[in-house]
Formats: structure tokens, sequence, C-alpha cells
């Protein structure tokens, strides 16, 4: 069966399985980035001493929502992280980096 009759007849499409193994590594690639923001404000918090209560107070937030985004679980807008960034005495540093390319 050619590579065309099978994927009529239910055998998948490989343009289709690309796709979404594409959206499955974007998701991957997005979650692991609030997985490590969320990790880098809660050592931030731990460094100055924090409860999530008082930090999120400085910032302006609610505690579960902090929680949540120490958690990976939120994606924090701009203007969050830059509440974030003065409530714990920090720079944000938000930038577009070019990717080094393969040797």
């Amino acid at each position: 069966m050619s590579g065309s009759n099978a994927a009529r007849q239910g055998g998948g499409h490989a343009r289709w399985e690309r796709t979404g193994a594409q959206r499955h590594d974007a998701a991957y690639a997005e979650a692991r980035a609030a997985l490590l923001l969320g990790q880098m404000v809660h050592d931030r918090r731990i460094a100055l001493g924090l409860t999530q209560a008082e930090l999120a107070a400085r910032a302006g937030m609610t505690q579960p929502q902090l929680s949540r985004l120490e958690l990976g679980g939120a994606t924090p807008t701009v203007p969050l992280l830059a509440r974030l960034a003065e409530a714990m005495d920090a720079e944000l540093d938000i930038a577009f980096r070019p990717h080094h390319a393969a040797a």
C-alpha cells in the first residue's frame, strides 16, 4: 500500500504526525520554562527569608497565585514579573539571544 493510500485508510499522515510532535515539543518547552521560572522565584524568596504570603503581598498578588507560579502552573505577565523583581529586590532581565549555530 502506498503512503497516500495508508493515510486515506487511517494509517496516519507523516505531516500531521510531525505537527503533533512539534506541538508536543512546544508544550514541553513552555512547561519547562514555567518550572524554571517558578524555581527562580522560589529560590530568591527563600534566600530573602520570605514566606509566600509576604512575597505575594509585596508583589501585589495573592499567596495562591504565587504558589501556582512557583510550581510552574502559571504564566506571569511582564508587568507581574516586574513587580516580582521589585518585591525581591532583583533586576528583571528579559532578552532575545540568538541560538548558537551547531558546530
